[in-house]
């Protein structure tokens, strides 16, 4: 369900733009990054933001 509220959220923006997503889980962390660049969007950050807790951050790229 999180990789289709994300891809929902794209569909709405520009080329290029950036968007801010939070994760939390093994899954969605696994599955999220990979389908973006699969669909050729650019994962610029992947970071851990509350150590301990699972939660990431990704910025992701519009492609285009």
């Amino acid at each position: 369900m999180t990789f289709v509220r994300t891809k929902l959220k794209i569909e709405r923006m520009g080329q290029g733009q950036v968007l801010e997503v939070r994760l939390k889980g093994k899954e969605p962390l696994e599955n999220v990054p990979r389908s973006l660049t699969d669909e050729g969007h650019t994962v610029l950050i992947n970071e851990e933001v509350a150590e301990g807790e699972g939660v990431h951050r990704l910025l992701v790229r519009v492609k285009g």
